[in-house]
């Protein structure tokens, strides 16, 4: 009982699902994406397997249309399931059961779907699907903005607990464990979706700082610092970026500027320091650059 998006990225290739249920743990129930293949929303009278199911017939070459098919044929209750699929060339598929708890619907656009059952008001799944039409965001933000248009027309009639969002990316490698772009769940909550949206945003901090260390590491500074910026404006009060990203700065010889971004960590929590020499003893960190941090971030430290 809940109300989800299945959809394709027409401009990236990813394929996401995101979901928002009075429901523990709704996360590792209802999404289901691989890149390349597919993804899969499995609701209402909830069959677990039509997720795993359905991911693997899109990826045998059914399309979106014919792996529904042969799901609701071997299932006991179609009349109470809601599922849909979007396939990794865009064609989507939505059943909603006649014994789906009302309010319950789905509507299909270009590449994605929107459904929903035990709602407050039959017209949540309209909500979302002019939510998503209208964002230009990201699919991420795009399916956030489609679960908040729905919470916003009344939700799930029960209230509010779990959500969760899984995107996968639009240029598979084969290592499925590296295509999960976003893979985030809210298990309980009593605003679900608002730390949903924190947890998005710093996933989106933590690319940014993964970014600036790859750049930095193949000798572009410039672009890294610019990277880095973005990384500590979208999540603040993650000191650990403080620390890593200043961090790397020391060790391409930065050292005024790295230690500076540090310290922000250090004055929350000294035990950073303590990690220098952790780093040291496991060879992540040579002792010359640990030596000359410490001795700033001490200094500084002291101050009164």
């Amino acid at each position: 009982m809940t109300y989800s998006i299945v959809a394709r990225d027409k401009q990236t290739g990813e394929l996401g699902v995101a979901v928002q249920s009075h429901y523990f743990q709704v996360g590792p129930t209802v999404p289901w994406a691989l890149a390349g293949v597919g993804a899969v929303a499995t609701q209402s009278m909830v069959n677990v397997s039509f997720g795993p199911l359905g991911i693997d017939y899109m990826r045998a070459g059914y399309a979106a249309e014919q792996a529904l098919k042969a799901l609701l044929a071997g299932d006991s209750e179609p009349q109470s399931r809601q599922v849909s699929l979007v396939d990794a060339q865009g064609n989507v598929a939505t059943h909603t059961g006649s014994k789906c708890i009302p309010a319950a619907g789905h509507r299909i656009g270009d590449g994605f779907s929107c459904q929903a059952n035990l709602m407050e008001k039959d017209t949540v799944w309209d909500a979302m699907f002019e939510a998503y039409g209208q964002s230009k965001e990201p699919l991420a933000e795009r399916l956030l903005a489609a679960l908040d248009a729905a919470e916003a027309e009344g939700g799930d009639i029960r209230g509010k607990q779990s959500a969760a969002m899984l995107v996968v990316s639009g240029k598979p490698t084969g290592r499925s464990w590296e295509d999960r772009v976003i893979d985030l769940r809210v298990e309980d909550a009593p605003d679900p979706l608002l730390e949903l949206r924190r947890l998005l945003r710093v996933k989106r901090a933590y690319v940014a700082m993964g970014d600036a260390d790859h750049l930095s590491d193949a000798g572009d500074q410039a672009t890294a610092a610019v990277r880095l910026q973005e990384a500590i404006a979208l999540a603040p009060e993650m000191v650990e970026i403080y620390f890593w990203g200043g961090l790397t700065m020391a060790q391409q010889g930065m050292l005024d500027d790295g230690c500076r971004l540090m310290m922000r960590a250090v004055e929350k929590d000294r035990r950073w320091i303590e990690t220098l020499h952790r780093l040291v003893a496991s060879d992540r960190l040579s002792a010359d650059v640990a030596s000359e941090v410490e001795a700033r971030l001490t200094t500084v430290a002291r101050r009164p």
